[in-house]
């Protein structure tokens, strides 16, 4: 065998391996420590993110499941888009981890800006309180786990969509952050997008919790951490990871959606993502 053929047999294969790696769109699991100065035990949470009704381990929905229940957490957050408005996507698939994790966890959830265009965004509330879940869309809460004492606050709002615009939004978050002991506590607030963080880190939260930008869609990891994400545009600042603003942490989940978009994932693996607050 000459050496031109050895040479393009090698670059076909490692052109296909590259190709192989780029569309993997199997689960994995990112890790987050967060430190908590306030008087509170350590906790763990596991973070669920735009779902959009996709498949993970056929109708069981077994791998993110299992993924989930790995992790121990001490209780689950669903950051919005779990149902998704295309008529291909099955609600079921969404129902099947909202009850099976609903019946083993304490669970909150936020809106999504899908769910809020299915101008149904009532009857999937609805949906996910029979689950066993707690729909946070404008309240503060205290987290109820039995086993943390001093648990963290929490806050949820709906997706801006739902209100006329940002403004609107923002201007209940800050009303409702005045009407309770804000310093005392570790505050969390969980909300569906990110790109706001500047305003969430001058209210004082102590770690914010989203999704949405679906990690920029397509990545180059070292260089490149997202394409494209809405409202954010080209070369997005928060397509997915870790941000400190003013003592604030925001993590952004690159989230589940894959069988949902038209457009494939590029070196953009969907993720469960498990925060430590020690």
């Amino acid at each position: 065998m000459n050496k031109k053929l050895i040479l393009m047999v090698l670059t076909i294969i490692l052109t296909l391996g590259i190709a192989v790696l780029a569309i993997d769109s199997r689960l994995k699991t990112v890790y987050y420590t967060v430190e908590n100065e306030h008087e509170s035990e350590k906790m763990r949470i596991a973070l669920i993110t735009d779902l959009h009704s996709c498949t993970y381990g056929g109708e069981s929905q077994s791998d993110l499941l299992e993924a989930v229940r790995a992790e121990n957490p001490d209780l689950v957050l669903f950051g919005g888009d779990i149902f998704d408005d295309d008529p291909r996507m099955k609600d079921e698939n969404a129902i099947t981890v909202l009850k099976a994790l609903g019946s083993e966890y304490e669970c909150y959830y936020v809106s999504g800006n899908h769910e809020v265009w299915t101008e149904r965004l009532d009857e999937y509330k609805e949906i996910v309180r029979s689950c066993g879940v707690t729909v946070l869309d404008g309240q503060h809460t205290k987290m109820a786990i039995s086993a943390v004492s001093g648990t963290p606050d929490i806050y949820g709002f709906d997706d801006p969509e739902a209100y006329d615009d940002f403004e609107e939004q923002l201007a209940h978050i800050r009303q409702t952050v005045q009407n309770y002991h804000f310093e005392e506590s570790f505050n969390i607030l969980l909300t569906h997008r990110p790109e706001k963080f500047e305003h969430y880190s001058e209210l004082g939260f102590d770690l914010v919790l989203c999704g949405h930008a679906h990690g920029g869609q397509w990545r180059i990891p070292g260089v490149l951490n997202g394409l494209y994400v809405p409202d954010q545009g080209l070369f997005p600042e928060y397509a997915g990871g870790l941000y400190e603003k003013d003592g604030t942490t925001m993590i952004v989940s690159r989230g589940l959606a894959k069988e949902s978009t038209y457009i494939p994932r590029i070196f953009n693996r969907p993720e469960l993502v498990i925060i430590d607050i020690v």
